[in-house]
């Protein structure tokens, strides 16, 4: 089943529709490999993926589990090698919405921050770093 339609608009530029909702996202080479940086590159894409599916999955455990994570965000910081060019590592950095989690429910979150589909996808040698700020 076709999800997605990509174009390539020119100048290291690419158009990405989702057929189903019509959503669509530029992407642009970023300014240390030929491009202008002026939007999401595909490497900046694979990084907000795998947030975007950790913060997904926590949430479909926290609904599951009668957890709050409302509020929770995150910062991600991607690190690249040059031989071959390829994301070597992402670190996520998570500050939770919630307050006074149990130690249980904290086990809940980051695994299911560990084990989200994007997550279980990467290569191994693709570094994943997770922290959890608790307020």
């Amino acid at each position: 089943m076709k999800i997605i339609h990509t174009t390539y608009l020119g100048d290291l530029r690419t158009e990405a529709t989702h057929l189903q909702s019509g959503s669509t996202i530029i992407t642009d080479a970023p300014t240390d490999n030929q491009g202008k940086g002026a939007a999401f590159s595909p490497t900046d894409l694979l990084a907000a993926s795998l947030g975007s599916c950790m913060l997904t999955i926590m949430g479909i455990a926290a609904r599951t589990h009668g957890i709050s994570i409302e509020g929770t965000h995150m910062h991600i910081t991607k690190t690249m090698s040059s031989q071959p060019r390829r994301v070597a590592g992402v670190h996520v950095t998570f500050e939770m919405g919630g307050t006074n989690y149990t130690e249980k429910e904290k086990h809940i979150l980051e695994n299911a921050a560990r084990t989200c589909p994007v997550a279980l996808s990467l290569h191994p040698d693709v570094k994943q770093e997770l922290a959890f700020i608790y307020k």
